[in-house]
């Protein structure tokens, strides 16, 4: 099966009392509007995964990256059986290292969060099941797949990053 692909960049920076801090950002627009998502989006064709995480994280909040700071946390597939077209592969990475500082844009409204502090309530319902371990320097390689509602997972499949 051929999903769309799309990234997923979880950019972190040391926070308060030794902690680390995440950049995520209040979605503004299309079918995340209002949820707190990761900076990403479509890799447009003939892009690399990375040139396409780096030129969305761009786009999203004026960040300049360079694609080698990007390191590789998993993929995931979501799967939308209500809604074939929402599917999608997407590779997961977290950063230390950008220039700049983030700025709202027309998609998102970037935020710093404590990993402590991270709204997973906010969020699609798999970040809770996946994302704490990644922030902390794991990996994942998943399947989810969504409900009817387009919001509730039914079924997880863990599966072998390659």
């Amino acid at each position: 099966m051929s999903l769309p692909d799309v990234s997923a960049v979880y950019l972190l920076r040391p926070g308060a009392a030794g902690g680390t801090d995440v950049l995520l950002g209040y979605k503004r627009q299309g079918p995340r509007l209002g949820r707190v998502v990761g900076i990403g989006g479509k890799i447009e064709p003939g892009e690399s995964v990375r040139d396409g995480a780096v030129r969305e994280v761009h786009e999203e909040t004026g960040l300049h990256l360079a694609p080698g700071d990007l390191v590789p946390a998993g993929v995931l597939d979501y799967l939308f059986p209500a809604q074939p077209a929402l599917s999608q592969r997407s590779h997961v990475f977290t950063c230390t290292r950008w220039h700049g500082e983030p700025v709202e844009t027309d998609e998102i409204v970037p935020r710093w969060f404590s990993l402590d502090d991270v709204p997973y309530g906010r969020m699609w319902d798999d970040a809770a099941r996946w994302l704490p371990d990644v922030l902390r320097g794991g990996t994942v390689a998943a399947r989810y797949t969504f409900g009817a509602d387009l919001a509730t997972v039914v079924e997880e499949e863990r599966c072998a990053l390659a």
